[in-house]
């Protein structure tokens, strides 16, 4: 029977859940890197053995770590991010110029065919490329250096280029998203790329349907359509059936469209999963009822999933990256909270159970099937 290995990453350390296919039981590993911001942690697709962590601190900065045995050991990798050429500056809050400057990593995306190839996003804004399991670093410039670069400017967050999408049919398709830029696409594997923001409308922009500025929260996309990408973004949910080339709202019958995590049901591209909460100045659930919304249609109709999760006095939020499937025959479903909590739901979204809680704040939650 084959296992399910989930990689939680949360502001004091990653843990590493473990269960088998029933997934009622699980064995938790962890914390390991006590005390560090363990911005994400994911494994490669082409090993299930070869994990990549994102580790940080204030006071010792960033570090790469990698560890070959699924997490029992771990190494550290390189921590040399340098953009390339002179760094030139982006667009502050109030249109001032603020010089790039590197902060941390948000997110590590291994190659789908090569475990020692790993993409990582990074604060202030650019895409860096490993080929050594992390030894070495390479900036892709051909992103920050599109013409719309010093329009650039952070989120509430910071300027963070948080997701990584590969394109499983097509190794130079790349789609990465940035707050607050939005989306982008490259189709020769990161020399060049291009804005794929048309569609989007920012109220707070000074021109609503600019080309970048957008906030976009986050991107999912299922491999069996690649042409196909949901987003959430600072308020509305989104659709694309063209690479980006246009979106269109799928927002529907949401209680509230505003939110940071999306993603897509293992077996099924037309269903996706979204966590709504108030608002932009309040990131809690509605009416303090921590509920996960499903579309079946790609976003035509939502209908509640609530059996499980909290009813009352929930004030949660559950970030970008703290979502992910399994794809196991009947698909799990995992979300993690800034309260420490780690959901699962082991029938694609119906019922849920907590699988782990008290943990520090939940930054990112991935997912492997193993043998």
């Amino acid at each position: 029977m084959s296992q399910v290995r989930v990689l939680v990453g949360t502001r004091k350390g990653a843990f590493i859940l473990t269960s088998d296919g029933k997934r009622e039981k699980w064995d938790i590993s962890g914390p390991h890197f006590a005390g560090w911001e363990m911005y994400h942690i994911k494994g490669s697709p082409a090993d299930p053995n070869r994990l990549y962590a994102s580790q940080s601190t204030g006071w010792h900065g960033q570090i790469i770590q990698r560890s070959n045995d699924g997490g029992r050991t771990w190494e550290p990798m390189g921590n040399k991010f340098v953009y390339e050429g002179v760094p030139g500056t982006h667009q502050w809050y109030d249109g001032t110029p603020h010089p790039w400057e590197f902060k941390r990593v948000w997110h590590l995306e291994p190659s789908l065919t090569d475990p020692d190839t790993v993409y990582a996003g990074v604060e202030d804004a650019a895409l860096f490329i490993s080929k050594d399991g992390g030894r070495n670093w390479d900036e892709l410039a051909g992103l920050r250096g599109h013409g719309s670069g010093p329009r650039w400017q952070p989120g509430a967050g910071g300027m963070c280029l948080h997701t990584i999408i590969l394109d499983p049919g097509n190794p130079n398709r790349i789609f990465v998203a940035i707050s607050a830029a939005g989306a982008f696409r490259t189709d020769d594997a990161g020399k060049t790329w291009q804005p794929i923001n048309r569609g989007l409308h920012s109220k707070y922009l000074p021109e609503p349907t600019a080309e970048v500025g957008h906030c976009v929260h986050h991107i999912a996309m299922h491999p069996s359509r690649p042409g196909v990408l949901y987003m959430q973004k600072h308020w509305d949910v989104m659709r694309t059936g063209d690479a980006g080339e246009s979106w269109h709202e799928v927002s529907g019958n949401l209680p509230t469209d505003f939110g940071f995590a999306i993603d897509v049901h293992a077996h099924e591209p037309e269903t996706i999963y979204v966590v709504p909460i108030k608002s932009d100045s309040e990131h809690f659930p509605l009416d303090g009822k921590l509920r996960v919304y499903r579309s079946r249609t790609g976003g035509n109709e939502w209908e509640e999933l609530r059996r499980g999760l909290p009813e009352r006095h929930c004030y949660v939020n559950v970030l970008r990256d703290a979502m992910a499937t399994d794809s196991l025959d009947k698909c799990g479903v995992y979300f993690g909270t800034t309260g420490g909590q780690v959901y699962a739901s082991a029938d694609a979204g119906d019922s849920w159970a907590p699988i782990v809680h008290d943990l520090p704040t939940v930054l990112s939650v991935e997912t492997q099937t193993l043998p």
